[in-house]
């Protein structure tokens, strides 16, 4: 999976703790998906302004692509993007990078399926329109496929 980063505008800083780390100094598998939540909130905050009060999100699958180690003393960012849109559910890819005196470089891809859910109900429910039309605003008309 090659990912562009000219694709994604969200970018969120992430700390490298040290409870994320194993006995060798490297990033724990489990955490990498600690760091994509990390991300994925602060654009659901930031940019599509989710309205936690009416609707929750739950997530429905993950996936995780180990590129290259993350190790202790690194300087790490996630970037997300929305790539698909569905009547209840919408899939959010990451970027982990690794940031360099020469640049980023890509250490970690993923994907994880999201989807809207009314707590109240129990249920899986449409995407709320405000957000649907920030997602795709946001992140490139053409870019999502929309399944609906």
């Amino acid at each position: 999976m090659s990912e562009n980063l000219a694709d994604y505008k969200h970018r969120t800083p992430i700390q490298v703790r040290f409870s994320d780390l194993d006995f060798y100094g490297h990033v724990n598998n489990a955490t990498y998906l600690t760091y994509f939540e990390t991300a994925r909130v602060h654009y659901w905050k930031d940019v599509i302004k989710w309205d936690w009060k009416n609707n929750g999100i739950i997530l429905a699958r993950s996936e995780v692509n180990y590129i290259k180690p993350i190790k202790r003393g690194d300087e790490i960012a996630c970037y997300v993007r929305t790539t698909r849109i569905g009547n209840s559910s919408f899939d959010i890819m990451h970027v982990i990078v690794i940031v360099t005196p020469e640049g980023e470089e890509i250490c970690t891809t993923g994907k994880t399926v999201c989807i809207s859910y009314d707590y109240s109900i129990h249920k899986p429910v449409k995407i709320p329109a405000e957000q649907r039309a920030r997602m795709i605003a946001f992140d490139e008309p053409g870019m999502i496929l929309n399944t609906n």
